[in-house]
């Protein structure tokens, strides 16, 4: 089993009843007029962004609790957002069932890909930042060509039985999990998918630093551990409410800790392996959207439907 141990290694907290996980609220974000529904570190963790039902993007620094820039140009809600490698673009995906490219200086949208044909819920830069891979409510992945001047999809995957609502990317896959209850696994060098069946609605997965595991949080308020060669279920989280809303799960960046957030505005750390909570705390009013772990340091990013964004901190 790849159960912890992932590029940052031990040092987590898991001794201790989890003493060196973020819990003191260091700043809060405030500027979307409505809920937040995503927020994502960028790649060094230096900057952060956030989408929400206001059709706006935010950029901010997080740590000094500053608003730098905001992107507009969507016509609905936006549900989720990523930025590339160098911080020079993003993509971003939404209700009006587009995906934006922008470059983040200028703020100007680059490209608009249009093919799907609903709502489009999660949007990933490939490892080299030149595709763009869109999971939507069409029941459809499509993938999108950044460097071509074609607006038309270079890949779609159109196996899953119901919306697709979240992706995830390895250098030579395509992960994404469907309110169909599987998390399907697609080998993008030789066409060949893998399914696993979870049974409940899968509404967010995300990858163990390592990459060996997949996360997956299911609509039967249960996060699911699964193991990326075998496809064994490794471990199942409980004791947060995950029934009505799209939010996310992920490992913390030593994979010591499962985190997760709640629809009455909790948060969750899990021990990864044993599954007991190590620590919860009320971190938001309202529905908890997005939990997002900085790549190096003890510091963890949530969104709500309450309209803000917090940091926190050990």
């Amino acid at each position: 089993m790849a159960m912890g141990g992932g590029e940052g290694g031990g040092g987590g907290g898991g001794g201790g009843g989890g003493a060196e996980l973020p819990r003191r609220e260091a700043s809060v974000l405030k500027g979307h007029e409505g809920p937040v529904l995503a927020v994502r570190f960028n790649g060094d963790g230096n900057y952060c962004l956030s989408c929400g039902k206001d059709r706006t993007l935010r950029l901010w620094n997080p740590h000094k609790g500053i608003h730098i820039k905001t992107y507009k140009s969507h016509g609905r809600e936006i549900r989720d957002v990523h930025v590339t490698s160098d911080n020079a673009k993003l993509c971003s995906c939404g209700g009006d069932r587009q995906i934006f490219y922008w470059d983040v200086s200028t703020g100007r949208v680059i490209r608009k890909f249009r093919g799907h044909d609903s709502e489009v819920n999660a949007v990933r830069f490939n490892v080299h930042d030149s595709v763009v891979v869109s999971a939507g409510y069409d029941q459809s992945v499509h993938a999108w060509d950044c460097r071509s001047h074609s607006t038309e999809p270079i890949q779609i995957i159109d196996t899953f039985q119901d919306s697709v609502m979240s992706v995830c990317l390895t250098k030579t896959e395509i992960i994404a999990g469907s309110v169909d209850g599987t998390v399907r696994t697609f080998d993008i060098r030789i066409g060949r998918e893998i399914v696993d069946s979870l049974g409940p609605a899968v509404n967010c997965i995300s990858l163990s630093n390592d990459n060996n595991c997949v996360l997956a949080n299911c609509l039967d308020s249960t996060i699911r551990l699964l193991d990326r060669t075998t496809g064994e279920l490794l471990q199942e989280y409980k004791g947060h409410t995950c029934k009505s809303y799209k939010m996310d799960c992920c490992l913390t960046n030593t994979d010591a800790h499962v985190t997760g957030g709640s629809e009455d505005g909790t948060i969750y750390f899990w021990d990864l392996v044993d599954a007991s909570v190590v620590s919860s705390f009320k971190a938001h009013r309202s529905v908890v959207t997005s939990v997002n772990f900085h790549p190096k340091e003890c510091c963890m990013l949530t969104s709500s439907v309450d309209g803000t964004v917090r940091v926190w901190r050990q």
